[in-house]
């Protein structure tokens, strides 16, 4: 049975709170980015007013370097950053929670690397990605899921 579940995915992503209350109806402890224990999960509006990053050329909000480097230097920028990766250390296993950005596939990728056990909950229909063949489990859905992490019905 997995003991702690880190689910990286995007602000954005729709499925996500279904995802996280599927693993709590399940007993399965896990960590939600969006409402962390004990504080609010990091948003970039906590450390420039206005900021909305998106994706480029689809009505994006881009910052110049020097105004990220100041962004993700600032003190609630470090302070989320610390308190995602105690989550991501403290875990045994990530999920992938598509669609999602960056960041997520990052935090998977540094779990691949770690050696911790890894899954992919994809969407359909899905974008062929080859690199996702180095995760342990490729879900269809959520039933499929939890059953891989071993949640009993």
């Amino acid at each position: 049975m997995t003991a702690y579940v880190y689910v990286a995915s995007s602000w954005r992503n729709p499925i996500q709170p279904q995802v996280i209350d599927a693993l709590h109806a399940a007993q399965i402890n896990c960590y939600d980015f969006k409402n962390p224990e004990g504080g609010t999960g990091f948003s970039w509006k906590e450390v420039k007013s206005g900021s909305t990053p998106g994706v480029a050329g689809k009505g994006s909000d881009w910052e110049s370097v020097d105004d990220y480097l100041a962004m993700v230097n600032h003190p609630r920028a470090i302070e989320g950053y610390a308190a995602d990766f105690a989550a991501m250390e403290r875990a045994d296993t990530f999920v992938l929670v598509l669609p999602c950005g960056k960041s997520a596939h990052l935090e998977l990728g540094w779990a691949v690397g770690d050696g911790k056990r890894t899954a992919i909950l994809l969407e359909d229909p899905v974008e062929p990605e080859l690199m996702y063949r180095m995760v342990d489990h490729l879900a269809p859905n959520v039933t499929d899921l939890l059953a891989w992490l071993g949640a009993t019905s």
